[in-house]
């Protein structure tokens, strides 16, 4: 069992900017690739960003490329996601999530999740 815990989120006007942790306890952090993904009210959850286990490899949605970035640190059990000038249509709840393997940008292949931190984002 890995859990997960997102922290961070909170109300920022447009064109600024939050950082998201997402700290994890329970099997080796190290083992395992991580991916951000978000979900609007009314939307389906989507995915935003993920890092490979040892932090060699990320990949980004269109959306938030160039604006967002995922980083993690092993020695802290810890995923961060960076994030620079938001916009109103980032405003969704953001999960963190583990997974085996590789990363993937694919929320079925996440096996742990976190409850998520809300991000708004007012214009």
């Amino acid at each position: 069992q890995v859990q997960l815990v997102e922290s961070g989120g909170g109300l920022v006007q447009a064109g600024g900017s939050l950082k998201l942790s997402c700290a994890a306890s329970g099997r080796t952090f190290s083992n395992y690739a991580m991916g951000w993904f978000r979900q609007a009210p009314g939307k389906e959850r989507e995915f935003v960003a993920t890092i490979s286990s040892r932090g060699a490899t990320t990949n980004y949605a269109d959306s938030v490329k160039g604006r967002f970035t995922i980083s993690r640190d092993n020695a802290k059990n810890t995923v961060y996601l960076q994030m620079n000038s938001l916009k109103p249509e980032d405003t969704a709840v953001y999960y963190c999530a583990a997974k085996v393997g590789g990363p993937m940008s694919t929320a079925y292949s996440y096996m742990y999740w976190g409850q998520g931190t809300q991000v708004t984002v007012s214009s």
